[in-house]
């Protein structure tokens, strides 16, 4: 039994998903030495993945935004933008993860909202040191423990994604307003408040993060088995099981990182605000979506990258700030990015149709 036609028996990997492995060397003739195999280099776009296909929109947007505006450059709008698109990163890569195995998760939004008010509560309640760290690990086990719930509902009762990350996308809300009364917790800490307003080598904690979650994420997707067998689940789950692959330990795998990394992007948010704010985090799910699809993910399973996602947010990002420099209508900018997700999606699906032309 084989997988899909776009991946292979062993990894169940897609063949646009661009890992590279060791080719056994060819047979040599009789007396001749055999050809070494060609060592691998471990470089930046290995770990993250070739997300190139939003490079170009990316680029033309910084250029067009450099001679439209003297202050898009300036030291200030670029730290702003950093430290707004690093937050919309972190819980795209989250989805990123579970889009890969042709799933999707409309909770994270949520998610970001009930874990920075629990995060927001507990510091605000308890004093001492251990009090930011403790704020921290509940809210982040909290947005586990979502994300497994929708996990367990999608891979164990099979429920359809859409619907289970739906329903508690209106739970997960619904607590937290009930958690908070509806009222905004503050003021909050200024140890908590470091942890996004603080800087690093003169770079915002918040970009250092984002980068070294976007390259765990990118090894783990690249260079080991467990991210072999989340594009093994997104090209074709049944072919996937029959070859051995743990199809349900994946999905909750997946589903729980969505949920962790949607917490720790609500731990930032409320970090960053200084306060906890129970409709924080409402329509992220979309924006976390667009930023996937514009960054070369495939809402079909099986094609996307941590680079991609990471470009596709920094295109929303630019969008956002760029319309705020310009002072065009946000509602514009809302159409903007409708289209650019219209238009990725009907680029992957003419790649689609070529690839099962070849195929054909």
């Amino acid at each position: 039994m084989t997988l899909d036609k776009n991946a292979t028996p062993a990894t169940g990997q897609s063949t646009d998903d661009p890992v590279t492995s060791a080719q056994p060397a060819a047979s040599a003739e009789p007396g001749t030495a055999p050809e070494k195999p060609e060592k691998e280099v471990l470089g930046l776009g290995a770990l993250l993945g070739r997300g190139f296909g939003g490079l170009p929109v990316l680029v033309l947007l910084v250029l067009g935004l450099s001679l439209a505006t003297d202050t898009f450059l300036t030291g200030t709008n670029l730290d702003n933008l950093g430290r707004q698109v690093s937050i919309y990163a972190i819980i795209a890569i989250g989805q990123l993860l579970v889009i890969l195995t042709a799933g999707i998760d409309l909770s994270v939004g949520s998610v970001v909202g009930l874990s920075g008010v629990i995060a927001a509560k507990a510091v605000f309640d308890t004093a001492g040191g251990g009090s930011v760290l403790l704020a921290v690990v509940l809210a982040l086990l909290v947005g586990a423990a979502v994300g497994l719930l929708n996990g367990v509902l999608v891979a164990i009762l099979k429920m359809p994604p859409f619907i289970v990350t739906l329903g508690t996308l209106g739970m997960a809300r619904g607590l937290t307003l009930l958690y908070t009364d509806g009222r905004t917790i503050q003021p909050l800490p200024r140890s908590f408040t470091q942890i996004a307003g603080g800087e690093f080598l003169g770079v915002a904690n918040l970009i250092w993060l984002t980068v070294l979650i976007a390259l765990l994420v990118g090894f783990g997707l690249r260079r080991t088995i467990w991210g072999r067998y989340i594009y093994a689940v997104g090209s074709n789950p049944e072919s996937a099981r029959l070859t051995g692959v743990p199809v349900n330990a994946v999905l909750l795998s997946v589903y729980a990182l969505s949920g962790m990394l949607a917490a720790l992007g609500g731990i930032l948010l409320a970090s960053r605000l200084g306060n906890g704010v129970p409709t924080a985090g409402t329509g992220y799910e979309l924006q976390a979506i667009a930023a996937c699809v514009i960054g070369g993910a495939s809402l079909f399973g099986a094609r996307g990258s941590a680079l991609g996602a990471l470009v596709g947010a920094l295109i929303v990002g630019l969008l956002n700030n760029g319309g705020t420099l310009l002072g065009i209508d946000p509602f514009w900018l809302q159409v903007a990015i409708g289209a650019l997700i219209l238009v990725a999606v009907g680029v992957d699906q003419l790649q689609g149709r070529r690839h099962v032309r070849r195929g054909a």
